[in-house]
């Protein structure tokens, strides 16, 4: 369909929206959002890149995953209502990227099919270039069809900005890296093994930095962690469900967000098609599911936070329509305030 374009000018916060072509998406997406009630309004999109399903800001410039086999990542300019390419997409020797960030002037991704994190340091005008290192993981879980070998998931910097973290669906384990900003390299410095077979998928940090937060996707629960920034440490202290006791049928975990005031924690539960809310105690070492709401669609794969901490938006995959909700600041209870289309959504994020 090439680019689109419903709106002139740019005067609102925005919003970018992935989606998978492969699936009837189209493609990264932009879209103004109203301060007041949270409200998206598209843009622009473009389909220049297939199945954008993970994106990252970084100021005037956007990345995406290209999530497809051979993997492959690629800039946006989107300082107009539209997202323009910025050169042709960069290998990421690897496939199946499905999530990317940010750090010491460098982009990551997480390769899911081949179980590997890259590194590509990012040009002055935010393009990123050819990778310059590959970490492979190594190992394998204990549950048939889904951890034959190792599936990295999820690629974030903690925040001390120390350390390089990966979340491995494959090998129940999360790892922790060393990333020399000169060289671009990783180390790998420890890996943290949580239960076998939970199939560990994202994480959160708690705002304090003292705590982590993995949801796992083959079993509905979320392991809380003790974070040492200092010592690059990682230890589970316990588990805790996102889907209420006696519920029935597949759930799929996908999610998992912080509250910036270090209170709640909200999780995307697939199959059930929920968001969970849990409730931390005062030091994040303990969290307690309080409740659970309607996604507001089906599949929801990705679940946002907008900058101002009051409102969530989940992307819903299968019903292809992205959600957004108030948060009751006294509860943590999520109220749905509005919905859009969107095609094969799988993720939002804000700038």
């Amino acid at each position: 369909m090439g680019d689109t374009e419903a709106v002139q000018g740019r005067s609102a916060p925005r919003a970018y929206i992935g989606s998978f072509t492969s699936a009837g998406g189209l493609g990264v997406l932009a879209a103004d959002v109203d301060a007041a009630t949270g409200a998206l309004t598209v843009t622009g999109a473009s389909d220049a890149v297939a199945d954008p399903s993970f994106l990252a800001l970084a100021g005037p410039v956007l990345h995406a995953v290209s999530e497809t086999e051979p993997g492959a990542v690629a800039a946006f300019d989107v300082t107009g209502p539209v997202p323009r390419p910025l050169g042709e997409p960069v290998s990421v020797d690897g496939a199946a990227p499905t999530h990317l960030a940010h750090a010491a002037g460098h982009l990551l991704t997480a390769n899911y099919t081949s179980g590997s994190v890259t590194v590509l340091p990012l040009a002055a005008d935010g393009t990123p270039r050819p990778a310059t290192d590959v970490l492979r993981h190594e190992g394998r879980g204990t549950v048939p069809g889904r951890q034959s070998g190792p599936h990295a998931h999820q690629v974030l910097p903690d925040p001390s900005g120390r350390w390089v973290v990966s979340v491995d669906l494959g090998t129940d384990s999360v790892r922790i890296c060393a990333l020399d900003p000169a060289t671009g390299v990783l180390t790998l410095h420890r890996e943290t093994a949580l239960r076998p077979g939970t199939g560990p998928r994202h994480l959160a940090f708690h705002p304090a930095g003292t705590h982590a937060y993995v949801l796992n996707e083959l079993e509905p629960t979320l392991t809380v962690c003790r974070w040492d920034a200092e010592a690059g440490v990682l230890e589970p202290l316990g588990e805790t469900p996102v889907v209420p006791e006696g519920t029935t049928g597949p759930s799929y975990p996908s999610e998992v967000v912080a509250a910036p005031d270090g209170r709640f924690l909200w999780a995307a539960v697939r199959g059930d098609d929920t968001l969970a809310v849990l409730a931390l105690d005062p030091d994040g070492a303990k969290a307690a599911l309080v409740a659970t709401v309607p996604c507001g669609g089906a599949w929801p794969r990705d679940l946002t936070l907008d900058p101002s901490g009051r409102r969530l938006y989940a992307a819903n995959e299968r019903s292809g329509d992205v959600t957004w909700f108030d948060v009751d600041p006294e509860t943590g209870v999520p109220v749905r305030a509005g919905a859009i289309e969107a095609p094969a959504a799988s993720c939002v994020v804000f700038g």
